[in-house]
């Protein structure tokens, strides 16, 4: 296996288990908007537009 294959599969594994162990409700207050919802949820959410954005970042 390639080591690129590896370090992305133990980064997924790592952000798995950190999803996983942060399901309480959160309330997220930006500007005049307050949004309750659950932690995993914008947990999840955060990492698709990290990945999202590294995506756009590093394509020519």
């Amino acid at each position: 296996m390639k080591p690129k294959f590896i370090i992305i599969l133990i980064l997924v594994l790592l952000a798995v288990i950190f999803v996983i162990q942060n399901s309480a409700m959160v309330t997220i207050k930006l500007f005049f908007w307050s949004i309750s919802m659950n932690q995993i949820i914008m947990i999840c959410g955060l990492l698709l537009v990290g990945f999202l954005i590294g995506f756009l970042v590093t394509r020519k």
